[in-house]
């Protein structure tokens, strides 16, 4: 499946930036940090007005890692920001996990589940948690808990995560409402 517009020149640069040459990453910057900015922004809306963590410091962050990923050989742009998702759940929790070190729940980074995740709007859910059903999930079932941080941390449609899973888009889909099902269970239960 062929990306259109600017999907294909950010295939081209991840594909030339793997193959070694250092102006794709230059010219590929400008074309991810505005999305790694939105995805950033979404997540961090969804936390207390207190919250440290600006969205600025956040994408920093996560492409400092995704450039230091230099084993890595760039497919595509759904690849590239499938690991983006991967960094910025892991600085998100790390953040929340340090912002309550002190005791269980003692300044917890609340997001909402929402459509993402189909859990009502009322729900808030801490970050930490989220995080430790995710383990539990992946011991379960690896492939739907990557296809819920494909599908929550960077917002990939189910085509694109298909695309970074090598997938059909129908496996995605059932995997997805399965996983969400077990999530809303694992979470809401006492």
């Amino acid at each position: 499946m062929a990306e259109p517009g600017p999907g294909a020149e950010v295939t081209a640069l991840l594909v030339n930036w793997s193959n070694g040459d250092s102006r794709a990453l230059d010219e590929l910057m400008p074309l991810v940090y505005g999305e790694l900015r939105r995805l950033a922004g979404s997540y961090l809306r969804r936390e207390r007005s207190t919250h440290t963590l600006q969205s600025t410091a956040l994408v920093n962050e996560a492409f400092l890692r995704l450039v230091n990923q230099q084993e890595v050989q760039w497919r595509s742009r759904a690849h590239f920001f499938g690991i983006a998702a991967q960094m910025i759940r892991r600085i998100l929790v790390d953040h929340a996990r340090a912002a309550h070190a002190g005791k269980r729940g003692a300044g917890a980074v609340r997001i909402e589940l929402d459509d993402h995740l189909a859990v009502s709007s009322q729900s808030g859910l801490d970050l930490v948690s989220l995080d430790d059903s995710l383990a539990k999930l992946a011991a379960l079932d690896e492939r739907q808990a990557r296809i819920v941080e494909l599908r929550f941390f960077t917002g990939l449609s189910v085509e694109e995560t298909a695309e970074v899973m090598q997938l059909s888009t129908a496996t995605v889909k059932r995997e997805w409402s399965s996983a969400r099902a077990w999530l809303f269970r694992e979470m809401t239960k006492a």
